[in-house]
């Protein structure tokens, strides 16, 4: 299955970020589950999206029509700087960093968003564009809504306004939390935090991942990743080969990341209470799922 969909890189498809041509297309096909007659893709649910799912039927019904299924390229630009924003993004496995970039051409990532929550805050809260820019740094799916949609329903003054407002002071916790952390902690403190931070946000316990890719996330020189990730693969904490990161030992990196971590994990338990308690996925067809009649 080929995709090709355009971005909110203001006219430009996600492939122009990167120099490509215009016309690309992703050819990224949906998991396959196997049966004992034929493959049949695995296709992402809204559900997925935990704040989606946290959604009453109505709002549902309302919303879901409407929503179009994306696949995300690692490294695709969703949202690019002080460009207008025409969609928010739910995401259903896949990971986007929001990062700011220099004027010399240095970044560092601020937060990171996954399942848990959604892509464009922005455009509720007043706004149409933002100083950062989101790229994907781990492959997968989302759902994309249109902005006027979303501010339809955000008008109502119903759930979705109490989700959406929730949300936001979990993600700018997140924000605040990276700000101290890149300040005041060690590379290897950082690289565990956002280890663990990403892995809330997967089904599973793998990550793909360069080690120049993770240091444009923390702000850091390549070297400084790799002594780190080194370090944590002597320990037995995680593995670590041609760019695919596995944990091997949660707990301990739990202990070897900064408070950092647990404050942010604290907050987002408390605010997002539809988040389901953590627990790796197997099998993504055995997540309970509803089906809506569209108007």
């Amino acid at each position: 299955m080929v995709f090709t969909y355009q971005s909110d890189v203001l006219g430009d498809t996600t492939a122009v970020a990167y120099g490509l041509s215009p016309s690309i297309e992703f050819q990224q096909p949906f998991p396959m589950v196997r049966s004992k007659s034929a493959s049949v893709p695995a296709k992402p649910e809204p559900q997925h999206n935990h704040l989606l799912a946290a959604l009453s039927p109505d709002v549902q019904g309302r919303l879901f029509p409407h929503l179009e299924l994306v696949p995300l390229p690692l490294r695709a630009v969703l949202y690019e700087s002080r460009r207008a924003m025409r969609h928010v993004y739910f995401p259903t496995d896949s990971i986007v960093s929001m990062q700011y970039l220099m004027e010399n051409g240095a970044s560092t990532a601020i937060s990171v968003v996954g399942n848990e929550g959604l892509l464009g805050i922005t455009l509720f809260l007043g706004g149409e564009s933002t100083p950062s820019r989101s790229v994907v740094q781990s492959a997968g799916y989302a759902y994309r809504l249109p902005r006027t949609r979303v501010k339809e329903e955000f008008n109502r003054h119903g759930q979705l306004l109490m989700l959406m407002l929730r949300y936001t002071q979990a993600l700018i916790t997140q924000i605040s939390q990276t700000a101290v952390c890149n300040r005041h902690h060690s590379i290897d403190q950082q690289l565990c935090r956002w280890l663990l931070l990403s892995m809330d946000r997967l089904s599973d316990n793998h990550l793909t991942m360069t080690q120049e890719f993770i240091g444009n996330m923390l702000g850091v020189r390549r070297e400084g990743v790799t002594q780190a990730a080194l370090k944590l693969q002597q320990l037995g904490v995680i593995s670590y080969s041609r760019g695919l990161i596995k944990v091997l030992d949660r707990p301990k990196l739990e202990k070897l990341s900064c408070e950092c971590y647990s404050v942010v994990k604290k907050e987002t338990e408390l605010l997002l209470n539809y988040m389901p308690q953590r627990q790796v996925i197997k099998n993504a067809d055995a997540i309970p799922t509803a089906t809506l009649e569209t108007a």
